[in-house]
C-alpha cells in the first residue's frame, strides 16, 4: 500500500514539473508559482504564532500541522512574501494529508527537475529547504509517537 501512495506522491510531484515546463522563461513561471500561492486557504490569524513560525526563512513562514484519520497529516502554511506562497502552495499539493511515512519516504526531486534548485535566490532556496525540513520533522515525530 505505502508503494502506491508513494508513487502517488511522485505523480504529484511530475504534475508540478509538466506544468512549469509548460512555460517558455522563468518570469511566466514565477508569475504562475505566485498565482497559486494566491490560492491559499485562509490561514487563522491565531495560528501565526512563534511555535508554528518556520525558522530559516528570511520571510514570515507559518506551518501549522494537524492529525487526520488513519495517521495522515493536515499541513496549512502561509508566507507573508508572494513567491514563498508559491512555493507553499507547491509543498502542500505534494505532501499534504500524507502519512509520516510517506513524507519521509519521498525526496522533493520537483526542486531539481523543475530548475527551482537553479531559479530561486540563496536565500529562497534556504527557506524552501526550512519548509520542507520543518514538515519531515513533523512527519519524524509522528512516527516517534
Amino acid at each position: 500500500m505505502i508503494d502506491s501512495q508513494i508513487a502517488d506522491i511522485q505523480s504529484t510531484q511530475q504534475e508540478i514539473v509538466d506544468e512549469l515546463a509548460f512555460f517558455d522563461d522563468w518570469a511566466d513561471k514565477y508569475r504562475y508559482i505566485i498565482d497559486l500561492g494566491r490560492k491559499l486557504p485562509v490561514f487563522p490569524e491565531v495560528w501565526k504564532t512563534e511555535e508554528n513560525k518556520v525558522k530559516g526563512c528570511q520571510s514570515q513562514v507559518w506551518l501549522k500541522v494537524e492529525d487526520m484519520p488513519e495517521n495522515r497529516l493536515k499541513l496549512h502554511a502561509i508566507s507573508d512574501a508572494a513567491i514563498v506562497s508559491g512555493l507553499i502552495a507547491i509543498i502542500l499539493r505534494i505532501y499534504d494529508e500524507r502519512t509520516p511515512q510517506e513524507i519521509l519516504s519521498t525526496p522533493p526531486d520537483f526542486i531539481k527537475a523543475t530548475g527551482l534548485d537553479g531559479h530561486l535566490s540563496p536565500t529562497r532556496s534556504t527557506g524552501l529547504a526550512a519548509m520542507l525540513r520543518t514538515i519531515r520533522a513533523h512527519a519524524e515525530r509522528r512516527l516517534a509517537a
